[in-house]
């Protein structure tokens, strides 16, 4: 019987980024022991085998294990082939479907975008960003945001939520899915990972932490992607990072996900040092499941497995969405999965073990085999009937069910865009506004898309009013506010009078509109992106420059020429060149209101006129050049044919970190965002904990488990069954032939094992990692002791109740940044009153990843510690004592 999957496993690449038909390249300790400040010469990824299996011991993973054992003992190998890999694009309601396991009730997972919402379905909100909802600086906005994005998702019947994303970090400022992730420092990104995760698990969904890791841009993130736009390369984009700004840069916020409990990680479409992320053994065996303890799956993102065998050693626990290439009904895994577990290149014990994350994940967030949701949408059509097998249109049934799943959401989607939103300037008061007799408002921005909020597919375009970027990781708008039908509601409330220009190019319209007396004028502008498989206006998912679009920059200077009393409003992806206008004398206030999501025009509102006091707070740097940030997107590849080399040499310098260390002023530096009100500062006090001093990690692992009978040798037992229809394209875990295993792969260089890396078949207990630890998640548990506990008094001073976003930030002295952030709090505060600040630093707050030692450890260095509004007005500090 024939199977839908004839790709071969064993024509390869090695998990480090090399090809199968070469010799394994040896170790080189100077490349691995390289930092930032040295030169290496040819980017490598060490490698590291065998992966590390599930430890039953593992803090919160316990109960999770036990069931995942009875349930995964029970397993035929053709089962446990089924739930790692996907059955095919278009195969499934959802965007990536595992395979089932019918004999056992357990209807295979639901994996769906997206980290705003619920992707391809109706009835579903459109929340704000990720970017939007960091800029609350708020750590029940985030927790809540993530629970209600989940409720979402539960309800249509979706078994894991493709986010949260903390790669992209945002490297570059101009990285197009950068709004996807909240911020480019990665403390402030780890901390709204954890409170979105736990958000999210608490409701009974598997979050997923994306994309792991290095995938800071997206040109060139797929070779045969980088071909419709005329570049001819034969691999991906190798982003070349060293391991110091490995650990304390792009790994921080994804320690910060396994420490909460993940359920699982996607990995990249890039290259991470020459060896892709989805093979790259020493990101996922060494790194993320040795070093840190990960116990969930790794999937691949949509076709970035390049491998069959190699992926599986290097620690890739299921391929999504199954097929090599959308609609192929080609495998790396499947029918060859099965064949390397038979055959033996791919061990017993790592596919139990892949069956064992999945299931161990799935029981970790509440999940039972009884009581499992059934899928009510589908993501290939709105139609209430369709084809359960849209691709090869089999199957004829009731596809939607049309559930409303959005509650009371939009108010708190509303909030949320409200709390995010930042007051970067406001002269002399000009906000909150009072009752102006007169407000013209000015901008495409302001107004609605003519072909309506999801007229463009995946949100690709710049049409109306930006509230959400494009591609993946967007949704369907329920509905839209613009700021143009809000701003008019609330001015007729009053009786006001209120005119708008939706046209940006109609110059003489505008210049009659804003120069009439008493107007009070606000224009708009937006700047945006998105993934890479849409391009808008010449721009390939990465922005081309950081200025506005739809000639907003022209409007806004021409606006302030004219109007006295200019509000700028700027809904962007990232930061935006302000440099032309800022100090106009005329524009009296700049309000960032980054993608604010459906309620976008109400909780503008809400903002202007002062129903909720501004306290966002800017998630990254604005900079008076492009230049000023010393990072960029690479737009032409530099290696000719082969895999073009991003050097991130920036090293651990990026965004606030870099303009601090060179000395260069931004425009609006990290953290800063103003209120209607005023703060004080005073009583900083710091209190030093003693605690034990820091101890690597001892010991050895338990050796591989085998769960459940071992395969049958019997290959009859492999065939596709009589009794199924074959669904073309649909990917299955059944051999091409029973008549031997050479027969089934097709393989010529059958039997091979050259390819396989030392120690990758390795069963024996194992080191545990030095930096990982026997039992907790996120690296060595003594990472987390506290250290200091910093306290601080603040006070309204002003005459409104509002709240102050206070921000601790530290030195560490010797080659580090003079301030780096270690954390915040939002604290509600009514005219006059006064609370404490309070918060801690650990041994990971202050420490520096040691490249020699491979450990963490505190530099003998003087350091100091500051409790201010941004990083860079921090009107309290004081030197730690020594440590």
């Amino acid at each position: 019987m024939r199977s839908s999957t004839t790709v071969l496993a064993f024509v390869s690449y090695g998990s480090f980024g090399i090809a199968a038909a070469k010799p394994i390249q040896e170790h080189k300790p100077e490349l691995l022991n390289s930092f930032h400040g040295f030169q290496i010469e040819e980017p490598y990824s060490p490698p590291f085998y065998p992966s590390p299996w599930m430890n039953p011991r593992a803090e919160g993973w316990e109960d999770a294990y036990q069931k995942a054992l009875a349930f995964v003992s029970q397993l035929t190998l053709l089962e446990k082939v089924n739930l790692t890999t996907g059955v095919g694009w278009e195969n499934g309601p959802c965007v990536g479907n595992t395979g089932s396991v019918p004999r056992l009730g357990f209807k295979g997972l639901c994996l769906q975008d997206s980290p705003q919402g619920v992707r391809f379905a109706d009835y579903a909100s459109a929340f704000t960003s990720s970017q939007m909802a960091a800029a609350t600086f708020d750590k029940t906005v985030l927790y809540e945001r993530g629970v209600a994005m989940a409720q979402e998702h539960k309800g249509k019947g979706i078994t894991v939520q493709l986010g949260p994303v903390a790669g992209p970090l945002g490297r570059a400022p101009e990285g197009g899915r950068n709004w996807e992730g909240f911020s480019p420092d990665p403390v402030l990104n780890g901390i709204a990972m954890a409170e979105t995760i736990k958000g999210m698990q608490d409701t009974g969904v598997l979050a997923c932490a994306k994309h792991y890791v290095g995938n800071e841009q997206e040109h060139f993130r797929q070779a045969g992607e980088s071909a419709g736009h005329g570049y001819n390369i034969a691999e991906s984009i190798s982003s070349n990072i060293d391991d110091r700004t490995m650990h304390e840069m792009y790994l921080w916020p994804f320690a910060d996900a396994v420490r909460a409990g993940v359920a699982s990680f996607m990995c990249s479409y890039n290259q991470i040092n020459n060896s892709y992320g989805c093979q790259n053994s020493h990101t996922l065996n060494k790194l993320l499941k040795s070093e840190l303890g990960f116990q969930g799956f790794v999937m691949s993102d949509w076709q970035a497995q390049h491998s069959g065998v190699s992926s599986a050693l290097a620690g890739l626990d299921m391929t999504m969405p199954g097929d090599t290439e959308f609609d192929t009904g080609l495998s790396f895994w499947g029918s060859n999965l099965t064949i390397a577990v038979l055959n033996g290149t791919v061990p017993e014990w790592r596919i139990d073990d892949m069956a064992m994350r999945i299931m161990a994940a799935y029981f970790k967030v509440g999940l039972t085999i009884e009581d499992q949701p059934d899928v009510n949408f589908n993501s290939w059509t709105y139609d209430t009937y369709g084809y359960k097998y849209f691709y090869s249109k089999e199957g004829y049934e009731k596809v939607n069910w049309h559930v409303d799943v959005r509650a009371n959401h939009a108010q708190q989607i509303r909030e949320t865009a409200a709390k995010g939103t930042v007051l970067l300037k406001n002269t002399n008061g000009a906000l909150p506004l009072k009752r102006p007799s007169f407000v013209a408002v000015v901008g495409e921005d302001a107004g609605p898309n003519p072909k309506g909020p999801n007229g463009c597919p995946d949100r690709g375009c710049d049409e109306g009013t930006l509230a959400m970027g494009w591609g993946s990781g967007s949704t369907q708008f329920p509905f839209l506010v613009t700021p143009d039908s809000a701003i008019q509601a609330k001015v007729l409330e009053y009786g006001g009078r209120y005119e708008s220009i939706l046209d940006n190019y109609d110059e003489s319209a505008i210049s009659a509109l804003v120069s009439q007396p008493d107007a009070t004028c606000i224009v708009f502008g937006n700047s945006d992106s998105g993934e890479a498989f849409i391009t808008v206006d010449g721009n390939w998912g990465d922005r081309n420059n950081l200025t506005l679009w739809q000639n907003a920059d022209a409007v806004i200077r021409n606006v302030s020429a004219l109007c006295s009393n200019t509000i700028v409003v700027l809904h962007t992806v990232g930061p935006v060149l302000l440099t032309d206008y800022y100090e106009h004398p005329n524009i009296t206030a700049i309000v960032w209101a980054g993608l604010p999501g459906e309620e976008s025009g109400n909780a503008l509102v809400d903002i202007l006129w002062g129903d909720v006091n501004p306290a966002g707070r800017t998630p990254f740097t604005w900079a008076k050049s492009r230049e000023d940030y010393g990072t960029d997107v690479m737009y032409v590849p530099n290696n000719g044919e082969q895999a073009p080399q991003q050097s991130f040499s920036e090293g651990i310098f990026l965004d606030y970190r870099h303009f601090d260390q060179a000395g260069i002023d931004p425009i609006y530096e990290f953290g800063h965002g103003l209120s209607y009100t005023n703060f004080s500062y005073s009583d900083l006090r710091i209190v030093t904990k003693h605690v034990r001093p820091y101890r690597p990690t001892t010991g050895m692992t338990t050796q591989a488990p085998i769960i459940g009978p071992l395969p049958s040798p019997n290959l009859t037992e492999y065939q596709f069954p009589a009794t199924f229809k074959y669904i073309p394209a649909f990917i299955y875990p059944y051999l091409n032939s029973t008549e031997s295993l050479r027969a089934a792969s097709k393989d010529p260089h059958y039997g091979s094992t050259a390819f396989i890396p030392p120690h990758a078949l390795d069963s024996s207990p194992q080191p545990l990692n030095p930096a990982g630890d026997p039992i907790a998640s996120g690296g060595n548990s003594m990472l987390y002791q506290e250290l200091y506990e910093i306290t601080a008094k603040i006070t309204n001073t002003g005459n409104l109740a509002g709240d102050e976003v206070v921000q601790l930030y530290v030195n560490l002295g010797g080659d580090n940044p003079p301030r780096q952030l270690r954390g915040f709090d939002r604290i509600h505060l009514l005219p006059g009153q006064s609370k404490v600040f309070r918060a801690t630093l650990t041994r990971r707050d202050l420490s520096n990843w040691d490249v020699a030692a491979q450990n963490w450890r505190i530099i003998r260095s003087a350091k100091e510690v500051y409790v201010g509004r941004s990083s860079r007005d921090l009107p309290l500090s004081a030197r730690l004592e020594s440590w």
